[in-house]
């Protein structure tokens, strides 16, 4: 049992930049602590370095894409879903603020960083989950907008918020032994569930069930274009992150890696799906052929 990798993530922060590798090693600012291709990025005075400026500068600008499409989304004011998209946007706002200085690499404070890899970590597991539960708002299981779905929706996600923030923070200030990974194991059971299942197993759950909303009751076509595009955005940015990110970072002395590309991706993945939510929810199909109506 002890030799298997099934939670260990001394590779994944060897070869790539991940929030959740600031709370799982003491040693974490040092040279070479994960043995692979240091990110230098910028360097400033007094011998620090400002890494990542590219996925920094990404960040900004889906803040303010993000803001954009929750001010466009208010206009849809008969669309199904409104609210509940506009609190997706909202949790993918505050992923990205705290991205800036978890994935940026600013010098920061060793506690200032795990608190906002804390909340990074929880927002990714609470954000999913409300991505999914737009998927459950298009079956009209419930109605949507109501102050009571809104309301157990916040809630859900609130909890999953804290539970997860709470054990990053555990791990990475040592309030218990718990989850001690400061041993050279680096070995994290929970974090790596919540961190790498959950929100796949939350993404995946979005995916079918609206592929079956848009195929079978809706009997439509395009809109399929845009959930597929989100997809494979999404998968390109996680395959640049863990694959391809120390070829990048070998290859540019360490200036940028993968995290740049998983920061533009992503963003392109958020703005497909708000695109895909907004064709399904349009009023009128513009130049829709009679077939594409509804069976």
């Amino acid at each position: 049992m002890g030799s298997t990798s099934f939670g260990n993530f001394r590779d994944f922060c060897r070869d790539s930049t991940l929030p959740v590798c600031n709370v799982l090693s003491e040693s974490r600012d040092q040279t070479g602590s994960w043995g692979g291709c240091e990110l230098r990025g910028i360097l400033l005075s007094g011998g620090r370095h400002l890494g990542n400026l590219g996925s920094i500068i990404l960040c900004g600008i889906a803040i303010a894409i993000s803001a954009f499409l929750i001010l466009r989304s208010e206009r849809k004011k008969a669309a199904v879903g409104r609210r509940e998209m506009q609190l997706f946007l909202l949790g993918y706002i505050i992923i990205e603020i705290c991205e800036i200085f978890t994935v940026g690499e600013f010098p920061l404070d060793k506690t200032v960083r795990i608190a906002f890899t804390g909340i990074h970590i929880g927002m990714i597991i609470a954000t999913t989950w409300i991505l999914m539960l737009n998927a459950v708002v298009g079956y009209q299981v419930v109605d949507d907008g109501t102050p009571l779905f809104l309301g157990l929706m916040v809630i859900s996600a609130a909890i999953l918020f804290v539970g997860t923030g709470y054990i990053t923070l555990d791990t990475g200030l040592g309030w218990t032994s718990e989850f001690d990974t400061h041993d050279g194991n680096y070995r994290n059971i929970a974090l790596y569930v919540l961190y790498q299942l959950v929100p796949l197993i939350f993404l995946v759950a979005f995916f079918v069930l609206e592929a079956v909303l848009v195929l079978r009751i809706l009997g439509e076509l395009r809109p399929m274009l845009y959930l597929v595009g989100a997809a494979v955005s999404f998968a390109l940015g996680q395959i640049f992150n863990y694959t391809i990110s120390p070829y990048i970072c070998n290859g540019t002395s360490g200036k940028i890696d993968g995290a740049l590309f998983e920061t533009f991706f992503t963003l392109v993945s958020v703005g497909l799906i708000w695109t895909f939510w907004s064709s399904i929810t349009e009023d009128d199909w513009p130049i829709a052929p009679p077939s594409a109506g509804y069976p």
